[in-house]
């Protein structure tokens, strides 16, 4: 178990901040981790429960951990990617735990950690600052805990309590609650299976509750005028435009899985497959059903992020391992009734089928993903930018800088005021609070920061951000193609003196 998880960690900890490229996503959560250790709220602007707080709780007190390694050369935003190391090894050991406690053999476990942790997916999304990596550790070590030989009430409590966790860290974890149930029911004793379904219950319930009861208490839990809400968070989230069905040859959920086959095919359809198969086999129909639920969920019509493949790759990897372990069994149980003779053969010629197409599906793809991986550097452009931002912005206490969220931690450490010098883009039209520090839209910024995700064409309703791109002209650019970064000087002159 060791050696596969270290095997694991060197591939994922090798160029962690060249590969892959920065995303929003990742400078946002740790943009509000830094508002929780600055003491300033839940996020570095208004908080308005789009997702639950606890994946960027965690990631603030994981921070300890970067400030060793962490090089003013680098983006802020990828150098600390580092904090997922701890959370890949963690649920490593977990997902093994999971197969022994599953009674597959030890080379199970080390083969589903290594299918886990060194499939081309998994090294470039397990490396990202990624909520969703939290709800796995989490959701892994609710499923050990169901499954322990014990059987105490305590464990299945601290499963409810660990699954609560996994919610509120990524709320879409939720998805795979049914096979933890379905898991509990069947390790549970049948006399007290139902104090091990109430205990399982009730630290969910518990745990979850706690954020509604936080925005009772902020008075936003209900959607009124004037303030953000927990109800208007989650209209949101199931409002939002879908990505239409991944059926639909064409649509955007349809482009996300065609990616997705482009870095791992062998994980994704081999542990499907095998999910299917192993729903027939009682043991293991709860990691089947996960897998299922996470597959349908990713073919209905709505939205579907880019990131939500990895709730599924520990299940997936499981599977794969698992079904892998019965083929061997099923051809050393059929060699026995040979003759010795013809024995040996037979295992020889499954050895050799395994290894060729080991070597001739497997390592051969994931060979090339996980040297991309490991050898190109897809952030050089963020980091000249980051650069050229600290040395050319002139008096950093009066700047005002619009740029994407991967870039606004380094604009703070350069120091520009938080929120007011460094303003990430959406919030110059979106938020009613920095719209006002704004009172002449575009013409009341310096710079604005064009990046692929300031481009977008999902952008163009940004009044503010459109107007300020056409009344800019560029003074620095880093990149090429659709990666291209420039950095953009208002023209217009400010109308007033700032205060």
């Amino acid at each position: 178990m060791l050696l596969p998880t270290a095997a694991v960690l060197a591939v994922q900890a090798c160029n962690i901040s060249g590969w892959p490229a920065a995303n929003d996503d990742e400078g946002t959560y740790l943009a509000q981790a830094w508002a929780v250790q600055q003491g300033q709220g839940l996020a570095h602007y208004t908080y308005w429960y789009d997702h639950p707080p606890l994946g960027w709780l965690q990631i603030a007190l994981l921070s300890w951990l970067p400030g060793k390694f962490v090089s003013s050369e680098h983006l802020l935003t990828t150098s600390l990617r580092v904090v997922m190391l701890p959370v890949t090894a963690v649920s490593c050991l977990l997902l093994y735990l999971l197969v022994r406690r599953l009674d597959l053999r030890r080379r199970t476990g080390s083969l589903a950690v290594l299918l886990f942790g060194l499939s081309p997916l998994s090294v470039s999304l397990q490396r990202e600052v990624l909520l969703d990596n939290f709800a796995v550790m989490w959701i892994l070590a609710a499923m050990v805990l169901c499954a322990s030989p014990r059987r105490d009430l305590w464990h299945h409590t601290a499963a409810g309590i660990a699954a609560g966790l996994a919610v509120l860290s990524k709320e879409t974890i939720a998805v795979v609650l049914p096979a933890l149930i379905l898991l509990l029911w069947q390790r549970s004793h049948r006399s007290t299976r139902k104090f091990s379904l109430a205990g399982v219950v009730s630290g969910f319930t518990l745990t979850v509750t706690l954020y509604p009861l936080y925005a009772l208490l902020k008075s936003e839990l209900l959607a009124g005028r004037g303030h953000v809400s927990l109800f208007g968070g989650l209209a949101f989230q199931m409002t939002r435009p879908g990505s239409g069905s991944l059926l639909s040859p064409g649509s955007a959920s349809r482009q996300i899985f065609d990616s997705w086959l482009y870095y791992d095919r062998v994980l994704l359809l081999g542990g499907l497959g095998a999910a299917l198969l192993l729903l027939f086999r009682r043991p293991l129909r709860p990691i089947a059903l996960a897998v299922v639920l996470l597959a349908l969920t990713a073919i209905r019509p709505g939205y579907l992020p880019a990131m939500f493949v990895v709730q599924a790759l520990p299940f997936l990897a499981l599977a794969l391992a698992a079904l892998t372990e019965r083929a061997v069994l099923l051809v050393h149980r059929a060699s026995r009734s040979l003759p010795p003779a013809r024995r040996r053969p037979l295992r020889w010629a499954a050895v050799a089928l395994t290894a060729l197409l080991a070597s001739g599906v497997v390592v051969p793809r994931w060979y090339a993903g996980n040297r991309t991986a490991v050898s190109v550097d897809a952030n050089a452009g963020y980091d000249r930018a980051a650069q050229w931002l600290r040395t050319n912005l002139g008096d950093p206490g009066r700047a005002r800088v619009a740029v994407d969220d991967v870039l606004w931690l380094d604009l703070v450490r350069a120091g520009l005021r938080p929120g007011t010098g460094a303003i990430w883009f959406y919030k110059a039209d979106l938020d009613p609070a920095v719209a006002r520090l704004l009172p002449h839209g575009w013409q009341d910024l310096d710079y604005i920061v064009s990046t692929p995700t300031v481009r977008q064409p999902s952008n163009s309703r940004l009044t503010t951000v459109r107007e300020a791109l056409e009344h800019s002209i560029v003074v620095a650019s880093f990149g090429t193609g659709t990666g291209l970064i420039e950095i953009r000087r208002i023209v217009a002159p400010h109308t007033e003196e700032r205060p």
